[in-house]
């Protein structure tokens, strides 16, 4: 058997296992959207926690993180894998147990619905929902090209760019319209677990090949390009470009459907509050020997082409062709882990809040079954769309993501001033979103918006700027009547 074909043997067999899980799970799933969506708000602390974890494990954590590392430095490790932990982990109690106490009492199943109840508004609930489709859209992508990347590296070039992502697309559409979030949770649960063995397993590998830790550190101080590496900050890691950097990702993965959905599934607030309590540690499990791979290869002058990653091709130099399919394979999993989660939340923003509102305005209703098929076929085609614009590979993985983590994060500073402050008023979150959201996007396309303040990205000052102005909107102006009759903020602190 040749090297190529059982590269492909092995990844796209672990790809069938996942796809197995979940036509499992879909005979166990009943045919309503809330089960479909947040499998029926049942999830265990184990599954809650590494399916949260899996859908987060993405191309940007496998090939992005690394490639930073190779080329800038391993204090990445401190901005992903330590301050971004802990600030998504103070996140997920101060707005995601809010969102779950509502969600278990109201029924809420998107952000949207439950921002859309407390101000009486069905404008701002699909304002939500396509400020969310827009940024969802490029990290959907995101998975696309890693995929693609990937296994036009690992093969060198024997399956193309086009093909691997193809293949990915192909797997994410399959899996979300069978499996759902049970069928979801169960995989991620598998491939996080599995991605964490391998990750260590691969470092301990790699060491082994080269003579162990020591002499990988040493090789890094050696190297007259990478002796740099092992002093903190330099040109790249600013104190502002990590603190706007750390600051920008946590927020942002709060305000990602495919998580913020996660907060309304917890089984129990005790499922909930062990999940975030266990949360920086398995980033730190993982993210450290990931990204130290990644700086190590740079100090052992590991070649990656332009457009190349870095994780695939230290693999291939220094581990058996078997195991570097294997970890690839792990990888690409945790990929179609993120994108069928974001998929699937996606379809439930588009269907509960932009497509049976408008039903609604219409004097219309849809049945849950019909509502389930039309989130399935919305699966199908926002997957489509995301291939076809990743074959023109717009920009580097960690470009793609650190927009969309940064065009999310434009939306939490209204979302936690709506759920703690009673002041606020629909008018001041509308305008809060709709500034900082304009503000951010006009910063990644026009010049005359620069993208960095005294070092600080654009995205935290957006967030600054998203706070500044619902306060002041909210103060200058008075709930509509439409907003005095919904739901008020007292409904919203109960415990």
């Amino acid at each position: 058997m040749s090297a190529v074909t059982l590269q492909l043997s092995i990844i796209v067999g672990y790809l069938l296992i996942a796809l197995a899980v979940g036509l499992v799970a879909y005979r166990l799933t009943d045919r309503t959207a809330e089960d479909f969506y947040l499998a029926s708000r049942t999830l265990g602390t184990v599954v809650l926690l590494f399916t949260t974890f899996a859908t987060l494990l993405s191309a940007f954590t496998f090939f992005a993180g690394p490639n930073i590392a190779y080329a800038q430095g391993p204090e990445w490790i401190l901005v992903m894998g330590l301050m971004d932990g802990i600030i998504f982990a103070v996140l997920w109690y101060v707005i995601g147990y809010k969102q779950w106490l509502l969600g278990r009492q109201y029924g809420y199943v998107t952000l949207g619905e439950m921002l859309g109840d407390r101000f009486g508004s069905w404008w701002l609930r699909g304002l939500v929902a396509v400020v969310s489709l827009l940024w969802l859209f490029p990290y959907v992508m995101l998975q696309q090209v890693g995929a693609g990347t990937a296994l036009e590296a690992l093969t060198e070039g024997a399956v193309p760019y086009a093909a691997g992502a193809g293949l990915i697309t192909a797997f994410m559409i399959l899996y979300v319209v069978v499996a759902g979030m049970r069928g979801i949770a169960w995989t991620d649960t598998l491939q996080g677990a599995f991605m964490l063995v391998t990750t260590w397993v691969a470092v301990v590998w790699v060491l082994a090949a080269v003579g162990g830790p020591s002499a990988a550190t040493e090789a890094l101080a050696s190297n007259p390009d990478t002796g740099g590496f092992l002093s903190l900050g330099g040109d790249y890691y600013t104190v502002q470009w990590m603190l706007s950097t750390a600051i920008t990702i946590g927020f942002g993965v709060a305000m990602f459907p495919q998580v913020n959905q996660r907060f309304f599934a917890a089984g129990s607030k005790t499922v909930l509050k062990r999940s975030f309590a266990l949360w920086p540690l398995l980033c730190v499990l993982l993210f450290v020997p990931s990204f130290m791979l990644g700086a190590w290869a740079a100090g052992l002058e590991v070649a990656v082409p332009e457009g190349a990653n870095v994780l695939p091709l230290i693999l291939a130099e220094y581990t058996p062709t078997w195991f570097a399919a294997l970890v690839i394979a792990g990888a690409m999993a945790a990929m179609m882990s993120s994108s069928d989660s974001m998929l699937l939340s996606g379809s439930s923003y588009f269907t509960r809040d932009l497509f049976r509102p408008l039903l609604g305005v219409l004097g219309m209703v849809v049945s849950e079954r019909r509502e389930d098929l039309i989130a399935r076929v919305g699966v199908v085609l926002f997957a489509t769309a995301a291939f076809v614009v990743s074959l023109f590979q717009p920009a580097t993985l960690f470009e793609i993501g650190n927009a969309a983590f940064s065009g999310f994060a434009q939306l939490a500073v209204p979302v936690l001033l709506a759920l703690y402050w009673r002041r606020i008023t629909r008018a001041g979150i509308t305008a809060g979103i709709l500034v900082s959201q304009a503000f951010y996007i006009l910063s990644l396309f026009l010049t005359i918006v620069p993208d960095t303040y005294a070092g600080w990205s654009a995205g935290l000052v957006g967030m600054g700027l998203g706070l500044v102005v619902t306060v002041a909107v909210s103060l200058a102006t008075s709930p509509a009547a439409a907003e005095r009759r919904a739901i008020y903020f007292d409904r919203f602190g109960a415990d």
